[in-house]
């Protein structure tokens, strides 16, 4: 018995396999959906279908429909996009930036100018490799052999991050001759990679995925031109800080000049806020509501309350109307399709209650603003009187500040929206981008802690749901705003770095967040964190929302 080993399937299923056998082979002989596999989930932590299974295990499939299966897939096809740049134009630098929409955007610097043909060519070349099915090919050796391996390749950025790192072993995966680093697991060939798009975009261009949906079809085409001008600008301003890079920032902590870069970022947001606050004043005859709205942990609470401290500068006097105290009694809650109450929707507000209070406060008249009591899930009997004079303002924050259902009543030249979300404009390096959604999972998971004693496995378990309530509540308006702010610090992920790593170590190997868990892990590892200067942080900084000390009071 000593050559055979069990392993439990999705559907708990036990089976009896030989010792040693691959993923793959598992697939192969026991793997029933239509779905392609394109990696595995063995007790909790994420593998290639290479892996081999030597004992008893849990052991779940993942395709394009799970956010693991994307991952791999998205990885995958841009390791290969690498290699085809690299085949095409030695001497080309080619640099990853962002998300945009269901697509990764590039630049790419070549002799001429990039252009249509040319994107062709890139994709062309790209089908014609996984016609070939090429295979990827993954070694594991230590930091010291990878260090010099890229000081060799001539990629100094990527040796120093990797020196910086504090993991012993370095994962290796080559594509026919050309071999990068990878932070996380790859497709086992080519041929996996069947769907795709390259799609030439302003001076750059779009690596574009399959739906979410579908992983047979590419999500159409669409323009989110204020994001990308907002992408755009903290990309810019990274490259006059030279701070493009993690190995970058790592270089700042480690000579011991954060400080003055805090600052910096810092005064960086002042003056955006402070130019929000203008735009809004200079037209103040008519703007007399101010919407913010964002995903979660983008600071918008304390944004709404550093743009109200600018807004009393520039001589108006700002009144602050929370959208908690509009929400119907519990009973009258829409629900999900699971049946379970849907706090996100926008139905889950009062807004005929709503709607009549802000015509009648821009009237002049008074109003009795609601008080809802969340303990027992209903409105209480009493409410706040208000009435707003004509030099003050309504600021109004929540998800559904940029729908216009949220103030049908109240005609678009007396409102004011600002889309906020923390876009990371530093990279890994230059094919790897760091996700936003990450960013702000981190924040979230640091804040549950500090002021709700929620454990990080819990804050894990719900964000799946917070991200579907956003992609449905959110993401749709955030083009309508009339400017966005972008709350993202460069110096924020090694501050995060010493909250959220012992409460992502605490999650044990067999809860199903581990996996997410064990991949926000590795992410930080690449960092230095950040200890004698936190001091430094203003007690006003979005960050302060979520490590605590903020001045503010929430």
């Amino acid at each position: 018995m000593g050559d055979k080993i069990n392993v439990t399937l999705a559907n708990n299923k036990k089976i009896p396999v030989k010792k040693g056998i691959t993923v793959k082979e598992l697939v192969q002989n026991y793997y029933l959906g239509r779905e392609k596999v394109l990696a595995s989930n063995v007790d909790n932590k994420l593998r290639t279908l290479d892996f081999e299974l030597n004992k008893d295990c849990n052991v779940k499939f993942s395709t394009y429909a799970t956010s693991e299966g994307r991952s791999v897939y998205r990885r995958s096809l841009a390791f290969l996009l690498v290699m085809t740049v690299r085949d095409m134009w030695r001497n080309g630098r080619l640099q990853v930036h962002h998300s945009l929409s269901n697509a990764f955007y590039y630049d790419l610097k070549i002799d001429i100018p990039l252009n249509e043909e040319i994107v062709n060519q890139i994709k062309d070349k790209m089908k014609e490799y996984i016609k070939m099915d090429i295979p990827y090919k993954r070694t594991e050796i230590s930091k010291k052999e990878a260090v010099n391996f890229f000081k060799k390749q001539g990629y100094p950025d990527k040796s120093t991050l990797l020196e910086n790192t504090d993991v012993k072993k370095i994962a290796l995966y080559s594509l026919d001759d050309y071999t990068d680093v990878n932070y996380g697991p790859l497709v086992p060939s080519t041929g996996y990679l069947d769907t795709f798009d390259i799609q030439l975009y302003h001076e750059g261009f779009r690596l574009c995925f399959p739906d979410l949906h579908n992983s047979k079809k590419l999500t159409p085409m669409t323009y989110h031109t204020k994001l990308f001008q907002i992408h755009q600008e903290s990309k810019h301003w990274s490259k006059i800080l030279g701070i493009t890079n993690v190995a970058r920032l790592n270089e700042i902590i480690n000579r011991g000049d954060i400080a003055d870069y805090i600052k910096i970022n810092e005064v960086f947001h002042e003056k955006k806020i402070s130019h929000i606050a203008d735009e809004i004043t200079a037209r103040s005859k008519d703007v007399r509501i101010v919407l913010i709205a964002g995903p979660s942990s983008s600071g918008k609470t304390t944004f709404s309350k550093r743009l109200k401290i600018h807004l009393e500068v520039n001589g108006l006097s700002p009144v602050t109307i929370s959208l908690d105290d509009y929400f119907v009694n519990r009973d009258d809650n829409p629900k999900d399709d699971d049946g379970n109450f849907d706090f996100e929707s926008i139905y889950s507000l009062d807004l005929e209650l709503l709607n009549k209070h802000m015509v009648t406060l821009l009237k002049g008249e008074e109003v009795i603003i609601p008080k809802f009591d969340f303990t027992h899930g209903s409105r209480k009997s009493e409410g706040e009187p208000l009435r707003i004079s004509e030099n003050q303002i309504i600021i109004i924050e929540g998800i559904h500040g940029l729908n216009d259902e949220l103030t049908r009543a109240v005609d678009s030249k007396n409102k004011f929206k600002i889309y906020i979300s923390p876009l990371t404009q530093l990279c890994i390096d230059d094919y790897n981008r760091i996700s936003t959604t990450d960013c702000r999972l981190l924040r979230r998971i640091v804040r549950d802690h500090q002021f709700r004693n929620y454990p990080a496995v819990e804050t894990l378990n719900r964000w799946y749901s917070v991200r579907r309530g956003e992609e449905r509540n959110i993401f749709p308006f955030q083009e309508s705003g009339d400017v966005m702010f972008n709350s993202a610090l460069f110096y924020e992920i090694p501050i995060l770095k010493k909250f959220a790593e012992p409460l992502l170590q605490a999650i044990s190997r067999d809860e199903p967040m581990f996996t997410k868990a064990d991949s926000l892990l590795k992410f930080l590892s690449l960092f230095k964190g950040i200890d004698g200067q936190i001091n430094e942080i203003p007690p006003t900084s979005i960050l302060k929302e979520f490590i605590g000390g903020s001045s503010f009071k929430y």
